[in-house]
């Protein structure tokens, strides 16, 4: 398509690689300012970075723990800089400010309605995954800001997994709650930490569970290795969130 009549929709139904060739080449300029931005400001590592790497031709869903939108800006230029596409599942909410909503689905992000069946989202990840490219979501929803706050996984990334027959790359961070504390808006230099948990397919759960309850095991397997790499950052790391 040409780049004039590519509408929105047109950036979440095609693969990434097919996008007109100046917003790729924009892509990674974005890219490229952001993993630079991201490393000096929070000197960021990755530890055991080869599970977020795919078995197969497909592409991976990868879950993560959320406390903070430099997360994003940090794991996706990690992602990109290994050769991978990648596409981060927002909140439809987003949408509603034209600046975000034109940029968002100019970097690859699939919107999504909270609390509903959005069977278009699951969709269009699953054939993401088709494609080869990697899905990111983090199933807690929202920004995790203070360990009282209640939190809500959202299981709809084992689904997408099962309808893309792909694997889930757990993964966890740490530090990034302390960019900015709270009632503060501006960032501030820290340091922080990203581990990967061992990757699962939906071919490990246990002999004789139903087909639903295999999917069960999944999204619980997938949780419980995301919460088990984040509490051994935090038990490293004293005092960081």
């Amino acid at each position: 398509m040409k780049l004039l009549h590519y509408t929105r929709d047109d950036y979440y139904d095609n693969a990434m690689r097919d996008y007109p060739v100046a917003l790729r080449v924009f892509y990674y300029v974005v890219i490229a300012i952001l993993y630079v931005f991201s490393k000096i400001m929070w000197r960021w590592t990755v530890d055991n970075a080869d599970e977020l790497l795919p078995r197969g031709e497909r592409g991976s869903v990868i879950i993560c723990n959320h406390t903070s939108m430099a997360e994003v800006i940090s794991i996706v230029p990690h992602i990109v800089r290994t050769g991978r596409r990648v596409r981060p599942i927002m909140k439809s909410e987003f949408n509603n400010n034209p600046i975000v909503r034109w940029f968002f689905a100019r970097v690859g992000g699939i919107p999504v309605d909270r609390g509903t069946a959005d069977m278009k989202a699951l969709r269009r990840a699953q054939h993401a995954l088709q494609r080869g490219e990697d899905v990111l979501i983090f199933p807690e929803g929202t920004r995790i800001r203070s360990d009282d706050q209640p939190v809500v996984v959202h299981g709809g990334f084992a689904l997408m997994a099962q309808m893309g027959k792909a694997d889930i790359a757990p993964m966890a961070v740490c530090g990034f709650r302390d960019i900015t504390p709270a009632g503060k808006h501006i960032m501030r230099p820290v340091k922080t930490w990203m581990r990967c948990a061992e990757r699962l397919s939906l071919a490990d759960a246990p002999e004789g569970l139903k087909r639903s309850e295999r999917l069960q095991w999944f999204e619980d397997e997938a949780v419980r290795r995301m919460y088990e790499v984040r509490d051994e950052l935090r038990q490293e790391h004293p005092g960081r969130r």
